[in-house]
């Protein structure tokens, strides 16, 4: 029996390459975005290049609770089980403390927090019914440098952090693995239109193969932490 992936933010960067990682590998994939062109596009790639596999893709807007449970509980149905988790939709909005726009505290909040909370609530039963799994929370650098105008999102990025920690506290003893990736400047969207040189960021594909090679361990071994800059250091 095949296994199953669910990735939030699949159609792009990190989210895109973990997906095409895990496919290649065998694996059926779920996953969700907002961009319905985007994600039929993404279906229409992989449904041509692996044969023997399924893949359910959902537009939803992870920052809207009743609809992520909603989507969650269609995977479950559609696969049965969901033995990996990559809650990996995130969004960024410059600005600081002072002077963000009103809202944009509460919009990071819901994205980049509650989104994680709320998806892995969803899938943790089944999970815990199968007494396997493994959870992946696509962190950052901004989990543990503060910034100059990174405001909310550094906040956000912090308490996703939290909620990591929290997370392998409670689950190490029911043999589900939780696995926080800090990146550090990566070659996604959230880059364009920059100036600096391509070799100035981290790949994306580099993420999704130490996503892998954390999975790929042994049922007694668990990478709590990835830490991952630039060569050259911090942006």
């Amino acid at each position: 029996m095949l296994k199953t992936i669910l990735v939030s933010g699949c159609t792009k960067g990190i989210g895109l390459s973990i997906v095409k990682k895990f496919a290649s590998h065998g694996f059926n994939v779920a996953g969700c975005a907002r961009n319905s062109k985007e994600l039929s596009a993404l279906l229409n790639e992989l449904s041509t290049t692996y044969l023997t596999q399924k893949f359910f893709f959902r537009v939803c807007d992870v920052a809207e609770k009743e609809l992520l449970k909603i989507f969650a509980s269609e995977v479950i149905r559609e696969f049965g089980t969901i033995e990996v988790l990559v809650n990996n939709a995130g969004e960024f909005i410059p600005g600081t403390i002072e002077n963000e726009a009103e809202g944009v505290f509460e919009k990071l909040m819901q994205v980049n927090v509650s989104s994680t909370y709320h998806l892995t609530r969803a899938v943790l039963p089944v999970m815990q019914k199968n007494k396997k799994g493994h959870i992946f929370n696509i962190c950052s650098t901004a989990s543990i440098t503060p910034y100059t105008n990174g405001g909310s999102y550094c906040i956000s990025k912090y308490a996703m952090m939290g909620l990591n920690q929290v997370l392998r506290e409670e689950l190490k003893n029911k043999n589900i693995k939780v696995t926080a990736l800090l990146p550090g400047a990566t070659l996604t969207n959230s880059w364009a239109g920059t100036s600096l040189p391509e070799d100035r960021f981290i790949p994306a594909d580099d993420i999704a193969k130490l996503v892998w090679a954390a999975f790929d361990l042994s049922d007694s071994s668990n990478v709590e932490e990835i830490l991952i800059r630039p060569t050259e250091g911090d942006i």
